[in-house]
């Protein structure tokens, strides 16, 4: 389920109060539930935003994760998720909502270990269209995951969040070598009503605003008894649903080696939109996602501006591009699956 890391002993995660605390956790959860843990708790993977811990039990290994503040939420959506029986979520043993904390129980194959070539996208057929549904049967409760804390990157506020984030010179990095320069952010400010119109075109669509997990990539599904299985929502927000393409067709486009803009990409985002029939011919569909991927590019930047600003400072400098990466994607957009 996860890949080993570096521990970085910085981080409250490696800090032995802290894991001494979360191990207590554990224990009492499995007690509670008649689960035996059968071996060594582990802990294989460390990030800033995130800490993972493989639990071994007489009911299989169970995982662990909690997440840091910007991305705590994930706890209370996927106990909300669970209550509206969506299905194709992680399946919970137990949730500790304030301290974002969760107990899962195993996910099954990771789709990275199955798709290695254009030769496999039929898992990327299948799961797109299952993912879209999912996104549809959660939309009328887009609500309660705004009161679960879901984060709000709806059409109608992303133009004021671009304008305050092209306010931010610390966030743009601006001048500094691998920042923003003056021009750029006079080129950005300038495009922002370009911006707001094509929100404002994207809402006509009528399409409804729900949950989009804002990275869905092969490391983040997995194969459990036949079934996709989308796991790690920490990224996720209330948005179009169309932008989840924007980080899902550069991952595939940039581990798969597909070129931008041609068939495989176009040929899944046909099958993606399929689910979205009710709303539009399949050709007001593509026109939408056009315009979704302009919009969505920006509400990705806006995402990773959310969560480094978030950090502590010493953490800030770890991903110093992010937010002007995306900015300059947004200038030179380039057709879907762009990333380089």
């Amino acid at each position: 389920m996860s890949d080993v890391v570096p521990h970085d002993s910085r981080l409250i995660w490696v800090q032995p109060e802290w894991l001494a605390d979360a191990k207590r956790w554990i224990r009492a959860r499995l007690a509670e539930r008649g689960i035996a843990l059968t071996g060594e708790i582990e802990q294989p993977h460390v990030r800033w935003w995130s800490t993972v811990m493989r639990v071994p039990t007489n009911e299989g290994d169970l995982w662990f994760k909690a997440n840091a503040p910007p991305h705590a939420f994930e706890a209370a959506l996927l106990a909300t998720l669970q209550r509206l029986g969506t299905g194709r979520v992680p399946d919970l043993v137990a949730v500790d909502q304030p301290r974002g904390r969760l107990l899962m129980r195993d996910g099954g194959r990771r789709l990275r270990e199955l798709v290695h070539s254009s030769a496999d996208l039929a898992h990327w057929e299948e799961l797109l269209q299952t993912y879209a549904d999912l996104q549809l049967a959660v939309a009328p409760h887009a609500d309660d995951l705004l009161a679960a804390g879901v984060p709000d990157r709806r059409l109608a506020v992303l133009p004021s969040q671009l304008e305050r984030l092209l306010d931010d010179p610390e966030a743009l990095l601006l001048g500094r070598p691998e920042g923003v320069t003056p021009a750029e952010r006079d080129r950005l400010r300038a495009l922002i009503p370009e911006f707001a119109r094509a929100c404002s075109e994207l809402a006509a669509y009528g399409i409804p605003e729900t949950l989009q997990h804002d990275d869905l990539h092969d490391g983040n599904v997995f194969v459990r008894d036949g079934a996709y299985v989308f796991f790690d929502w920490g990224d996720s927000c209330v948005s179009h649903p169309f932008h989840t393409l924007v980080v899902t067709f550069r991952a595939l486009a940039h581990r798969l080696g597909l070129p931008p803009g041609g068939p495989d990409l176009l040929h899944l985002r046909r099958i993606y939109l399929e689910p979205f029939a009710p709303y539009g011919s399949s050709e007001e569909l593509v026109e939408a996602a056009d315009v979704a991927h302009f919009t969505g590019t920006a509400a990705r930047t806006l995402a990773w501006h959310q969560y480094v600003s978030a950090r502590e400072p010493e953490f800030r400098a770890d991903d110093p591009e992010a937010v002007p990466y995306g900015l300059r994607r947004l200038l030179h957009l380039g057709p879907i699956g762009s990333w380089d």
